[in-house]
Formats: structure tokens, sequence, C-alpha cells
């Protein structure tokens, strides 16, 4: 199955956690997702700034729960969490599966691919959402 959004994460082999497709500069700061257009930290470009694959774990920093989205395509209820990863940046994601229960600040979370629907197409694709670690 593909991915809907190859460019942001990796698809492992079975059992495996996603990474996700992230970015380093020459400075040392890391960033998510991978782009060329300057760093957020110290402006370099180009050659400076490099792919880096980044571990699709970390700590649950803030989290909302969606009871109504003005996009169609897009049906509530649903959790969105930032979550800080491990060595890299605080990304914006979804939690696999929506909850009305309580996710205390500092939960250990991992990336998971889940089947969605593709862009207009029906086919189901995989997207990255993140889970509670075991």
């Amino acid at each position: 199955m593909r991915a809907l959004k190859p460019e942001l994460y990796t698809i492992p082999a079975s059992g495996e956690t996603p990474a996700l497709c992230g970015g380093t500069c020459a400075c040392g700061y890391v960033f998510f997702p991978m782009q060329r257009y300057g760093c957020e930290k110290c402006g370099k470009t180009g050659d400076a700034l490099t792919p880096t694959l980044l571990e699709g774990e970390g700590t649950l920093v803030a989290s909302s729960r969606v009871l109504m989205h003005a996009r169609k395509d897009r049906q509530a209820p649903f959790v969105v969490l930032s979550v800080k990863l491990k060595g890299g940046p605080v990304v914006r994601t979804l939690l696999a599966e929506d909850t009305d229960k309580f996710l205390p600040v500092g939960l250990q979370l991992k990336a998971c691919l889940v089947e969605v629907d593709g862009p207009g197409d029906g086919e189901k694709r995989l997207d990255l959402r993140f889970t509670p670690a075991a």
C-alpha cells in the first residue's frame, strides 16, 4: 500500500516504527519536515540543510479533541497532538484513534501508520499518526 505523504515519513518493515523525514542544519538545528528554504535558527540554505530520519517516538506536549471541523473530508471527532520527538522538534500530528480520555502531558508516544482514504480517488493509503507507546 502506498503512503499518502511519502515525503514526510518512511514505510518500515512490519513491526517497526515509521521514521519522519526531517532535516538538520550545519548549525545543528533539527527540523521537520525537510525543506531547503532556510534554517529557522541561523538562516543557512542549500547544502547546509541535509535530510535526516527522525525517530518516530516522543513525548506528548499538548493535545486537543476536535468535535467539529469545517472541511467536509475531515470527519470529527479526532485528537490533535503536539509531540516532542526524541532528538528532534515538536511536531503537530493526529492520534491514531479518537478518544475522549485524558491524555497526560509527558505521555510517551510512537508513530504508526493507519489506512486512510486517498485524495479524491477512494484508494486506501497509509498515513502517519501517533499512539501511546506500550
